[in-house]
């Protein structure tokens, strides 16, 4: 595992944008790089970051197909809080990626299993994920894998924690009421079967997650803790969540990315 320690949230971003476009423009096979991608509000920068550098021709999207994370159950395209609306708000509508290369879960599927099952085999005709980014929630979930999901789990339905919707609620008024209590998600083992795992840290909040991250146990409870099972796994984060880590494994990675910039 590597663990990138950044001073604040914006530094964190610009890393991460730079490592992220690095890979497309390394990528030199015949088929398109496949980049998996999250909402909420850890992402944003990235976001932000690699919108710039689209526009400034560091980066090209052309060549790029996406897979999404989720996506609420009952919630429509058109919805104002479904993760469609907020990728192409905050990322999709501002790079030269091509529409047909955006893949998304459909929160309005009639048949949810059948949906999950095409994603899953939309994903192996591409040869896979080259690197998902991701984020993880205050209890350490990734994606809508709450804890106590497997760490196999494949895309499929889910069922959110009232904590979940408790936090999420910030987007739905603060009304816990409205936000869907079903969501459609790629399972852990998705994510862990990609080639590389980019995990988005930040904030006083996520202190407690980061260290059983990178310290706890691998354990379902905690399922960003597979993490650790992972060949090819990195940690980006910024200082504040970094709180609850042991000072002796806050300097070592420190000094392990200290040596690898020499």
């Amino acid at each position: 595992m590597r663990v990138v320690i950044q001073e604040n949230y914006e530094n964190m971003s610009r890393w991460a944008a730079k490592f992220i476009a690095d890979a497309i423009n390394a990528h030199k096979e015949d088929r398109p790089f496949v980049l998996g991608l999250p909402t909420g509000s850890s992402p944003l920068g990235v976001y932000r970051c690699l919108i710039a550098m689209n526009r400034s021709g560091e980066v090209s999207f052309r060549n790029v197909v996406t897979f999404n994370m989720d996506e609420y159950v009952g919630l429509p395209h058109e919805h104002d809080q479904s993760y469609w609306y907020f990728m192409h708000d905050n990322f999709f509508n501002h790079i030269d990626i091509p529409a047909e290369n955006i893949n998304m879960l459909n929160g309005m599927a009639d048949d949810p299993e059948k949906e999950c099952e095409e994603y899953e085999k939309r994903i192996a005709s591409y040869g896979g994920i080259d690197l998902f980014m991701g984020g993880i929630g205050v209890d350490g979930h990734i994606a809508f894998n709450e804890p106590y999901t497997s760490l196999c789990s494949r895309t499929g339905l889910r069922t959110l924690t009232t904590d979940t919707k408790i936090v999420n609620s910030r987007f739905f008024g603060n009304d816990p009421s409205k936000v869907p209590s079903y969501a459609l998600s790629v399972g852990v083992g998705t994510v862990f079967d990609s080639r590389c795992v980019l995990v988005l840290i930040n904030g006083h909040n996520k202190a407690r997650a980061l260290a059983h991250t990178v310290e706890g146990g691998v354990s379902q409870k905690w399922t960003c803790s597979a993490l650790q099972m992972h060949n090819n796994a990195i940690i980006a984060c910024d200082e504040a969540a970094c709180g609850e880590l042991k000072v002796d494994t806050y300097r070592y990675f420190l000094d392990v990315e200290s040596s690898q910039r020499l």
